[in-house]
């Protein structure tokens, strides 16, 4: 559906409570019984499984359907008790059943209305309006739930309230953007098909299926009755097959290894084409008219808008693995959240030459090793190399004492390993200052590249501990509303230099400018 074809969708009207979707209540009753099946089922197996279940049936199930009944009840009453109404300068949302709660919130203070499917709701075609005002968790609002269609509309009436407040409110009218078009076309700046998918599934490895299998375990107890925690029961099945695994021999004993670690490997891709899948099926960035537009999404879809001069940051990072094939993720730092984090991924799986372009949409410059790049000081350095090594070297004193002296090689291989590691790493550690943007790169075996807009920054705030006073070395924070930026172990003149130098672009900046 088109912004023009959601414009015309009626939404609350100024003044007047309105309602969710009818259907609200049948989605929360559904996911109420949910979150009940697993405790019925094993009430169930637990009675029934003695034996006499005709008996007990007629005892249980009635106790089921009430049980449902009342919760179909309760739902149906809040969805009946919640209203929103859409005011001349805000938001107001009521609910409760028995007791009565209302917040309000300002269209100023809203920074970003985003819409999401659960897979539930979107079986009926519903989504959740979500409007973030900048303190995150649960300080942001919700609605839930409303057509895709009255969500769209919302949201745009939702902005258009915003805009002609920050209008309203400016001292230069003159310099206030033009009306815009609702019916302009998106463009898309990337997207990702079923191959692109797949090849970032392979790369997400992950045994969190592991974790959700000892989960299953705290339930598992009341079911099988094995105590399947009990430490003694796994030693003697271990010793169990010990005889067993000794008469393979030492070929069947290799291949029996091999094979473990290929299931591992097997479990661990699928798990992370899995999660892949899930979280990034469909996904597509447009760039339209109100900012940048991503959808993602198999089960759960989201659809959020970004608008450009609220980027205030953007963040390159790679991974262990990836970045020896060339490809990276992109995200905005913004002052909206995206699954509880300050940045929101525009990019997961990209090569460079996708990335750049997206870049420049932002209203940034890609870094380039042209740039005039400063390493961290030197001292700086040895410190870090010290602090990194001597935890480990410490740990050889105890070991020396309680253990057999070949065990001390062990910590001391470590405190030699991560000493050099981070002098050798030190060399990846920079950062760059152009006429527009600040940049901070650092990482040796998946670098991280931060890149921030010099007028954009908050505040600037120079530090030193207590080492880093005495050997003349500061860390350099810069604040984003979004999000944090820090270079550490500047030398103190550097960075005295870089925050003069970004307050000016600051104060030279008149932000009434910008837009809302």
């Amino acid at each position: 559906m088109s912004e023009q074809d959601s414009a015309k969708i009626p939404v609350a009207a100024a003044g007047e409570p309105q309602r969710t979707d009818p259907r609200t209540f049948l989605v929360r009753a559904v996911s109420m019984l949910g979150q009940l099946a697993l405790p019925i089922g094993i009430a169930l197996f637990s009675i029934f499984r003695k034996g006499e279940v005709a008996d007990k049936a007629l005892i249980f199930l009635p106790f089921v359907l009430i049980l449902v009944g009342i919760n179909f009840g309760i739902a149906y009453l809040r969805w009946l008790r919640l209203t929103y109404t859409t005011g001349k300068e805000d938001i107001r949302v009521e609910s409760g059943i028995v007791s009565r709660a209302a917040r309000s919130v300002p269209y100023e203070r809203i920074q970003d209305v985003s819409l999401e499917q659960k897979f539930l709701p979107r079986l009926f075609g519903l989504v959740e309006v979500k409007f973030e005002t900048g303190a995150g968790g649960a300080e942001d609002l919700k609605l839930a739930y409303l057509t895709e269609a009255e969500g769209e509309a919302l949201r745009l009436l939702i902005r258009e309230r915003r805009e002609e407040e920050a209008a309203e409110a400016s001292t230069h009218p003159a310099t206030d953007a033009a009306p815009v078009p609702a019916d302009e076309p998106a463009e898309v700046l990337f997207s990702m098909d079923a191959g692109r998918l797949t090849t970032f599934g392979l790369f997400e490895f992950s045994l969190a299926v592991f974790a959700v299998i000892g989960g299953a375990f705290q339930y598992a107890d009341s079911i099988v009755g094995i105590e399947l925690w009990d430490p003694d029961l796994w030693l003697g099945i271990a010793e169990s097959q010990q005889g067993w695994i000794a008469g393979l021999g030492p070929m069947l004993q290799a291949i029996s290894a091999i094979v473990g670690i290929v299931a591992l490997v097997v479990v661990g891709s699928a798990t992370g084409l899995a999660r892949t899948y899930l979280r990034d099926w469909g996904f597509v960035l447009e760039k339209t008219a109100r900012g940048f537009r991503r959808r993602r999404g198999l089960f759960t879809r989201t659809d959020v808008v970004m608008p450009v001069h609220r980027v205030q940051a953007i963040e390159l990072g790679t991974g262990l693995v990836r970045y020896r094939f060339g490809w990276h993720e992109l995200k905005f730092t913004s002052l909206a959240q995206d699954a509880g984090q300050s940045s929101h991924v525009v990019a997961p799986f990209a090569k460079m030459e996708e990335i750049a372009p997206i870049i420049r949409a932002a209203g940034f410059v890609p870094p380039s090793e042209d740039l005039d790049w400063h390493l961290a000081s030197r001292k700086y350095r040895f410190d870090s190399a010290l602090l990194e090594g001597g935890v480990f070297a410490l740990l050889a004193i105890p070991v020396a004492i309680f253990a057999p002296l070949p065990f001390v090689l062990v910590p001391l291989g470590l405190a030699t390993f991560f000493a050099g590691a981070n002098l050798y790493a030190w060399q990846f550690h920079r950062h760059a200052l152009s006429a527009t943007q600040i940049f901070a790169r650092r990482g040796l075996l998946s670098p991280r590249t931060q890149i921030a807009s010099r007028v954009k920054l908050h505040s600037v705030e120079i530090s030193q501990g207590p080492i880093a006073r005495r050997r003349g070395y500061a860390t350099l924070h810069l604040g984003l509303a979004g999000g944090k930026l820090s270079i550490p172990g500047l030398p103190v003149d550097r960075a005295f230099e870089l925050r003069a130098a970004i307050l000016d672009s600051i104060a030279a900046k008149d932000f009434s400018r910008l837009g809302g």
